[in-house]
């Protein structure tokens, strides 16, 4: 056992002259060298020549252009501002005015429109001796007609004494409707069956009468009673010729075309040939029929 302990202190005492020198010399193997990452070419120039810049300064980004403006924001319009720019924005937004007299007569239409004309003397009245409000029916007005008899009666008369160019033998008491019925049968129905040659009168056969239809007694009040009805008995052609109804009538090709022209200006049309009570003369009324126009 004394032996042993030696030996450990022996051991002992050659480890520690050893020390460091010992850890120099130990076999185990150094550690190896890290190998630098290659640096480019161009990158090694650029160091070298900008005078020894730190590599991170390459990679920064570059500054802005002096040309670069950044935009300034606009600042809020104060309200004095506006105050003064309102009244030119205004004008410019303005629409045109309407050019002078466009629309007038849709305004006069309109206004006339509603303007309720009443049925008295001054409307049946047209320019200086005229009536019915047409330049071409020539006569006056008349106060209303009153009758007795229940149905008689007008109550806007007008005493016509000429249509169209076309005298009246004698003034006719009719009604302004039998008054402007009888224009459109001169000027459409009449005066072209005569050509070269016109109509320049009228004789006149009757107009207003109060009496029963073919005055006969108890029959239905006669269109004459109310001023509705215009009897003819002839005509006078610019040169001179008379054509009457009586003894006439089936002669002259121009009265027959004339008397059918009359259907449908007029609601009733009788002449010869008719009833045997319009012989003597054309009878035309204004009267309106359900089944249309009546003509005989």
């Amino acid at each position: 056992m004394k032996r042993t302990l030696a030996l450990a202190l022996a051991f002992a005492a050659i480890a520690h002259g050893a020390g460091a020198e010992g850890l120099k010399s130990s076999p185990l193997p150094k550690p190896r060298p890290v190998a630098a990452a290659p640096v480019p070419s161009d990158l090694v120039t650029t160091v070298s020549t900008a005078n020894a810049v730190s590599p991170l300064a390459l990679f920064r980004p570059k500054p802005r252009p002096a040309a670069v403006v950044l935009p300034v924001p606009t600042p809020e319009p104060q309200p004095q501002q506006i105050a003064q720019v309102a009244p030119a924005v205004a004008a410019v937004l303005r629409p045109r005015a309407r050019p002078a007299g466009l629309g007038q007569g849709e305004a006069v239409i309109e206004k006339a429109a509603l303007v309720r004309v009443p049925q008295d003397k001054k409307s049946l009245r047209g320019k200086k001796g005229s009536v019915c409000g047409d330049p071409d029916i020539r006569g006056e007005v008349l106060a209303p007609v009153v009758s007795r008899v229940k149905g008689c009666g007008i109550a806007d008369p007008v005493k016509v004494t000429s249509i169209s160019g076309v005298k009246f033998s004698q003034p006719a008491t009719i009604t302004c409707d039998t008054a402007k019925a009888a224009k459109k049968w001169i000027e459409r129905g009449l005066q072209p069956q005569f050509g070269k040659t016109p109509v320049v009168q009228l004789q006149i056969a009757g107009s207003y009468t109060c009496r029963p239809r073919n005055s006969i007694r108890g029959n239905k009040i006669s269109e004459h009673g109310k001023g509705r009805a215009l009897d003819i008995g002839g005509l006078v052609l610019a040169n001179g010729t008379k054509i009457n109804v009586a003894g006439g009538y089936y002669k002259s090709k121009g009265m027959k075309a004339a008397h059918k022209a009359a259907c449908g200006i007029f609601g009733t049309t009788l002449g010869p040939g008719s009833d045997g009570h319009h012989e003597d003369h054309l009878h035309f009324d204004v009267a309106r029929y359900r089944n249309g126009a009546y003509c005989r």
